[in-house]
């Protein structure tokens, strides 16, 4: 694959900084509690399946101190339409346990105290950071790796390797061009049927031949 020119990665990321400046998560949340279980509960879940599920949990378990006493089938039974359920009721509970107990009930807002809590591993810190601080980072899920590999910026084979690329590339502004590829793959980049009519960066496509009818 033709990789992305300095001057392209250039004007990439002044089209997407131009387009997507005040975008932000499409999560729904009140706090840095909510915001974190919300984050967990979308890792292979869509955005719009966790906020139809997590109005219901946050009614009942407000804060950490409720989610770290609340029964694990109840959890169970309010979050089984998303994806691996059963995992992430445990993670839950046991995250919230240990920002009882560890953190006195506040959720800690830096990577390395977030990767301690279960079921946060560094995308989740990541992205929990970037919405809820605006810290300058990178968080690759599947429709940022797809961006960065249609558009020649990555050519890496892990969503690990694709952040550190990506990081090295843009350097400033991460926050907002994590949220600015999040949103361009969700609804124009998408996996299948692509809406290149719409797209603002056409010419810098390395695979668009591929979608040639």
């Amino acid at each position: 694959m033709k990789k992305a020119t300095k001057k392209e990665i250039e004007t990439i990321k002044k089209r997407f900084l131009q387009r997507y400046s005040d975008a932000v998560t499409e999560l729904h949340y009140k706090n840095a509690y909510e915001l974190v279980v919300s984050v967990a509960l979308s890792a292979q879940c869509t955005d719009k399946r966790v906020n139809l599920i997590t109005p219901a949990l946050f009614e009942k378990y407000p804060s950490p101190q409720a989610l770290a006493e609340a029964d694990l089938d109840d959890v169970k039974k309010i979050i089984n339409s998303c994806s691996f359920f059963n995992n992430k009721a445990k993670n839950l509970i046991a995250m919230a346990q240990r920002v009882v107990t560890v953190y006195n009930g506040e959720i800690p807002m830096n990577e390395k105290d977030l990767q301690t809590l279960a079921g946060v591993g560094q995308k989740t810190a990541h992205v929990v950071m970037i919405e809820y601080t605006g810290a300058n980072l990178m968080a690759v899920d599947t429709h940022v790796f797809r961006v960065a590999h249609r558009l020649g910026l990555s050519d890496d084979k892990t969503a690990k390797a694709t952040e550190a690329t990506l990081v090295k590339k843009f350097t400033t502004d991460l926050h907002v061009l994590h949220q600015a590829m999040v949103l361009f793959g969700r609804y124009i980049c998408r996996a299948k049927n692509p809406k290149c009519d719409e797209c603002f960066l056409t010419e810098f496509c390395k695979t668009k031949e591929s979608f040639k009818v």
